[in-house]
């Protein structure tokens, strides 16, 4: 079989990388938009006495059907064969998906119904995620993967002030607020295959399909590819770290700090612009220092540390001013690994011509912890009665996975 290497030159094309800034921005706003307001805001007013137990339902949920999707889109994305190339329809057509259902699940008054359309949504959302990870090693050399990593880690943050800051805009007239993020994603991901138009690949050899192979090649062999697992669990362990506080910052604000519904509402959003400024403070800068270095490792590490020390700031001062704290030094720590974390995973794919599936497997290391921790929140509040072992946790989680990207040999 051939690689694709050939078949797809490499470009360094400006316009691709500001069009991947714009993509991943889009895609952020919407996660950060309904992960942070618009989900547990409808999840309360559904049922206010079981309101962590609720969400922790529909979140994992959700994030056990991304964990299955990303994988499989990218499985099929890399067998594509289309003038539109492999990953643009792909994008299109979840985009569209997206969309759709967004405007669904603002009609959703009971939790069940709120919980099929949210894991439709994020069925599609990250379909389009997943194809859209895999442009980065299709299309731009290895030698850039650190400034792409940056400019994608920049779009995040953007997208994740954006995303709470309209949906915190729109609460009170939610169904124009989700068919404005559901019209926003589709338009965005258009002018992305518009401007940025992919490679056909309708000439390009496709092996003969076979489930037993389909299925069998995701499986990863770790003593074969022991860097790629190492990679896994690394940014396993930092998600994990940032969820089990980020999914529950209205909650934290309202029942640990003692703010009002009104004011938790109100002051996520300069909370998540504080911690925005933080991250692009570091994202851009370190993802060009690291490709000069030619090191990631370094960099995850130091970040590792400056967001585990920030997740002890509210246990020692569990007011507004701690939160806001915690949200610049965790936004500086979460800029420098994001401005990296792309740029080590595209480094450690087994295969050039599987890129999208193994990307989508490294993308479970994502949707995971979104599917474990609302589990280990409620039960740790059940637990503990208190807030409190939940920042422990975090702290826990990030030092390990600072830990983890040691052993990775074939990264400096």
């Amino acid at each position: 079989m051939s690689t694709l290497a050939p078949a797809l030159p490499k470009t360094t094309d400006r316009r691709l990388l500001t069009w991947l800034f714009v993509m991943n921005a889009a895609l952020l706003t919407c996660y950060a938009g309904f992960m942070v307001i618009f989900i547990p805001d409808q999840v309360q007013q559904i049922d206010p006495v079981n309101k962590v137990a609720n969400l922790a339902l529909v979140m994992t949920a959700a994030s056990i059907g991304a964990i299955i999707i990303h994988p499989l889109i990218g499985a099929f994305s890399d067998r594509t064969r289309s003038r539109m190339g492999r990953r643009a329809p792909w994008m299109v057509i979840s985009a569209a998906t997206a969309a759709l259902c967004m405007v669904l699940l603002s009609g959703a008054g009971e939790l069940w119904t709120l919980g099929i359309y949210w894991v439709l949504v994020m069925l599609a959302l990250n379909s389009v995620a997943t194809a859209q990870a895999a442009i980065v090693p299709d299309r731009i050399p290895r030698e850039r993967f650190g400034a792409a990593s940056g400019i994608l880690a920049m779009g995040t943050f953007v997208g994740m002030g954006l995303g709470v800051a309209g949906a915190g805009f729109f609460i009170n007239s939610i169904g124009v607020g989700y068919a404005t993020f559901g019209g926003m994603i589709l338009v965005v991901t258009l002018l992305f295959t518009i401007f940025n138009r992919d490679f056909s690949s309708k000439n390009l050899e496709r092996p003969p399909f076979s489930w037993k192979e389909f299925f069998a090649s995701f499986w990863v062999n770790p003593r074969q590819y022991p860097d790629f697992w190492w990679a896994f669990a690394g940014r396993f362990l930092l998600i994990l770290a940032y969820q089990s506080v980020q999914s529950y910052l209205l909650y934290i604000l309202r029942d640990y700090i003692g703010v009002s519904d009104a004011e938790s509402t109100a002051l996520s959003i300069p909370m998540t612009a504080v911690m925005l400024v933080g991250a692009l403070a570091t994202a851009f800068l370190t993802g060009k220092i690291s490709d000069r270095m030619q090191r990631r490792k370094v960099f995850i590490i130091v970040a590792s540390a400056i967001m585990a020390a920030s997740l002890a700031i509210p246990l020692f001062s569990p007011t507004v001013a701690g939160m806001f704290a915690l949200a610049i030094t965790f936004g500086l720590g979460y800029g420098i690994y994001m401005s990296v974390d792309s740029a080590l995973m595209n480094e450690v794919l087994p295969k050039a011509e599987a890129a999208a599936k193994d990307l989508g497997i490294l993308n479970i290391a994502t949707t995971l912890p979104q599917a474990m921790t609302p589990v280990i929140v409620w039960a740790l509040i059940a637990i503990t009665g208190s807030y409190t072992a939940v920042f422990i946790a975090g702290i826990v989680f990030a030092l390990a996975g600072a830990l983890s990207v040691i052993p990775i040999r074939s990264v400096r």
